[in-house]
């Protein structure tokens, strides 16, 4: 009789001498870091933090870089704050009561009730709001509660600053492209940019694998102006601006060389 009592009250509780059913916690989602596949960034946890439990990422030069979804989920706020607080912002729901946080912003690639999954690029890290500098603040909160951050399951680093090696939609890692030049060849570079060596062509209309990009010289091509160079082999990479992807960007699943 004992063991039958106390299985009722794991899922009930006592409310006016009534004992009434209560419904069980939802799991967390499997979060995972806000930042393409193969990208290691720091985050940097503090008391002082506001809410406490915020991570600050930044790495080298990091003004621009694509900020991912950390789990699936619905967007719910796009929005500017001007020059104060979180700035430009986006925040997504996962259910159950889960949302995450990713403020400072530059820019928005998603809209309010958009659906979204592991990898898909939401903005771009910026220093909008009451930022000092370029960086991303992140949050986790259940309930509109910021609580401790979980990547993988692991809680992150409270308090410190600790580097956080992204698997972040790894699912193929690689991304492919077609090449569009108009009818000429396109030049292969020994490094992404107009000035390392020549080491051969890809034909107009040649499908590519992509293994990683980058950033280089600005190229202005078939679709527009871009800095980001793809390598599609051992040091052989090629302009982005001529090669179609599908992303206006960086490829989400595609890790940065």
């Amino acid at each position: 009789m004992r063991k039958r009592w106390m299985s009722l009250l794991a899922t009930a509780v006592l409310v006016a001498g009534v004992l009434t059913p209560v419904s069980p916690a939802m799991a967390a989602p499997t979060f995972r870091v806000p930042f393409p596949c193969g990208q290691t960034w720091s985050g940097q946890t503090r008391s002082g933090h506001s809410p406490a439990y915020a991570i600050d990422f930044n790495r080298t030069d990091d003004a621009g870089d694509p900020v991912v979804a950390s789990a699936p989920g619905t967007v719910d706020v796009v929005t500017n704050l001007g020059n104060t607080s979180y700035g430009k912002y986006v925040r997504i729901n996962h259910g159950g009561g889960y949302t995450t946080y990713y403020a400072h912003l530059s820019g928005f690639n998603v809209s309010v009730g958009q659906t979204v999954g592991y990898g898909k690029v939401i903005g771009w890290v910026g220093s909008t709001g009451g930022s000092t500098g370029p960086h991303l603040h992140y949050e986790q909160r259940l309930n509109g509660s910021d609580i401790q951050v979980r990547f993988n399951g692991s809680l992150a680093l409270y308090w410190g600053t600790k580097n956080y090696a992204s698997g972040n939609g790894c699912s193929s890692g690689t991304g492919s492209g077609t090449v569009d030049t108009s009818g000429t060849p396109l030049t292969v570079r020994s490094g992404p940019g107009t000035g390392y060596a020549s080491v051969g062509t890809v034909a107009d209309g040649a499908k590519v694998t992509i293994a990683c990009q980058t950033s280089g010289t600005s190229v202005t091509g078939t679709y527009g102006t871009s800095t980001i160079w793809d390598r599609i082999g051992s040091g052989r990479f090629i302009a982005d601006a001529y090669v179609y992807t599908g992303y206006d960007g960086y490829i989400p699943n595609v890790p940065r060389c």
